[in-house]
């Protein structure tokens, strides 16, 4: 009888662990496969596959700034931006994406309040392609350099002639968030010191954009990208 009784609890104790599963894998909704940093469609959703491109415009309504103090007017501001970057890791959610930021532009319509400044010609990213990474457990992403200067060269044009002001990232690194809200990636004022250019470039830039919704355009329409 006691033989029939550890049976009988055996046979309850697997089918319970059966039912859970892992805890990653009760989160996947399939029962097979662990959530990792980056899915789509949903929390939880279908992994995001390394090699895939996730790809964002400016959020509408917004404008990306790139201005002489944080949370100034004086600089350049532009309608459109975007940028894509290919996921290179993609590992257990909690954990940290990597990725390679590939494309970055500015465009739409740019204009600039720069005392001597008539128009502005153009906004290049230069020395692509950087690194780039997601930490799941707090949304924080990071755009680094490494062996290259992430730089921004913004070409003005004023009552003289044209100028060119080269800026690079302070400690060669842009630092921004993630949100599942809008699942969206935030950059606030963060800061480039100007490397080049004559005295009418201000001297440090401010950089300030919201991309949103980022989107998984390496799979069928282009699912929205979550981070967890």
């Amino acid at each position: 009888m006691h033989v029939y009784a550890k049976l009988a609890i055996a046979v309850v104790t697997a089918g319970l662990t059966t039912l859970a599963g892992t805890p990653a894998q009760a989160a996947a909704g399939n029962g097979t496969e662990a959530v990792n940093v980056l899915t789509t469609g949903s929390l939880g959703g279908p992994n995001v596959a390394v090699g895939n491109v996730l790809s964002a415009n400016l959020k509408s309504g917004t404008t990306v700034k790139f201005v002489s103090a944080p949370g100034g007017n004086t600089g350049v501001t532009c309608t459109a931006s975007s940028f894509s970057a290919t996921v290179l890791t993609n590992p257990a959610a909690g954990g940290t994406a990597t990725e390679s930021l590939t494309a970055q532009t500015f465009g739409g319509t740019c204009t600039a309040n720069v005392p001597g400044v008539t128009r502005v010609q153009s906004i290049a990213v230069d020395n692509l392609p950087y690194g780039a990474s997601v930490t799941g457990s707090t949304g924080a992403v990071v755009i680094s350099g490494g062996s290259s200067l992430i730089q921004t060269t913004v070409k003005l044009g004023t009552l003289l002639g044209s100028i060119t002001c080269v800026y690079r990232a302070d400690l060669n690194k842009v630092s921004g968030t993630a949100s599942n809200a809008d699942n969206s990636i935030t950059f606030t004022s963060q800061k480039f010191n100007k490397f080049s250019g004559p005295s009418t470039c201000f001297a440090n830039g401010f950089f300030s954009a919201t991309y949103a919704p980022v989107r998984d355009t390496s799979v069928a329409g282009s699912p929205v990208v979550f981070t967890q």
